[in-house]
């Protein structure tokens, strides 16, 4: 079993920046794979950066540029750090973890104004 707690997120005008956290707990030995996901109102729940346990990364394109994720090995947490936001990112973040199973964050608003 794993654990995960979310935070950071906000609200935050168009052009600024918020980070978000993801602490897990638990079997963190298993882990592969991590990631963010968010969904919009009336949206599909969407991939948007991911990383593995060998640190490589992945990012959805309409991020890329903006978004870096990482991950702290020594706190079990993983980060996205989210730039120049723009209306569009608003959604409700999720954090992803996956071993034999798939977990998930309670989720966090991220809302941008405009």
């Amino acid at each position: 079993q794993v654990q995960l707690v979310e935070s950071g997120g906000g609200l935050v005008q168009a052009g600024g920046s918020l980070r978000l956290s993801c602490a897990a707990s638990g079997s963190v030995f298993r882990i592969a794979f991590m990631g963010w996901y968010r969904q919009g109102p009336g949206n599909q729940r969407d991939l948007v950066a991911s990383i593995t346990s060998g640190g490589s990364t992945k990012y959805a394109a309409s991020v890329k540029g903006r978004f870096t994720i990482s991950r702290d090995n020594t706190k079990n947490t993983i980060y996205l750090q989210m730039n120049s936001l723009k209306p569009e990112d608003t959604a409700v973040y999720y954090c992803n973890v996956r071993t034999d199973d798939t977990y998930w964050g309670q989720g966090t608003q991220v809302t941008v104004s405009s």
